[in-house]
């Protein structure tokens, strides 16, 4: 009797029946439009840190303090070197922050935007501090703080998307170098 009430409860046979029906296809305008909602976020992602950075090299990018030291070793980066490392660290954290966005992680982690936006701001503050206006003392404690946050960066995306953490950790390597470059400097 129980199997009978069951079988035919229309309630029941309503819920089998919309079980059966197939999701809903996506028109293609719907796809073109949420890929050109996603490159424009990219573009805005990569060109605004990007610009910044580029900006700060061609205002500040002399460096005639750094070029002035008569005895540096030989294995100081040169002026060069260091602006197309900042262009890439800059491009490479852009990326990473965006891999971060689209997998909704600055809402999952709310220490990651903060963590983006504190390195964004010393990456660019470290240039014209330590190789223009020459404080040195003042430029390594700011990359021994960038480096820090570059960690806890790492930390943060590493949870999110694994690409993202991979693409901090050149990253990583070049601002530990910086911060040993930041060290000799304070002994030269």
């Amino acid at each position: 009797m129980a199997s009978q009430i069951f079988h035919n409860n229309p309630q029941t046979q309503y819920d089998r029946q919309a079980s059966r029906v197939t999701p809903a296809r996506v028109r293609p305008e719907d796809k073109k439009t949420r890929a050109k909602k996603a490159l424009w976020s990219l573009t805005i992602a990569i060109v605004i840190p990007l610009s910044l950075t580029l900006f700060i090299i061609f205002k500040f990018g002399s460096g005639k303090r750094y070029r002035a030291i008569m005895n540096k070793p030989f294995w100081f980066p040169p002026l060069w070197l260091i602006h197309l490392a900042s262009i890439g660290s800059s491009f490479s954290m852009s990326l990473a922050a965006w891999l971060i966005w689209v997998d909704r992680g600055f809402h999952l982690n709310f220490n990651a935007l903060p963590l983006y936006i504190s390195q964004i701001s010393l990456s660019i503050v470290w240039d014209p501090l330590e190789l223009v206006m020459g404080a040195v003392w003042l430029g390594f404690i700011f990359c021994l703080l960038h480096l820090g946050i570059l960690f806890a960066c790492y930390l943060s995306f590493r949870k999110v998307n694994p690409f993202a953490r991979d693409l901090v950790k050149p990253c990583l390597v070049w601002f530990t170098f910086l911060t040993i470059v930041s060290y000799k400097l304070i002994a030269l």
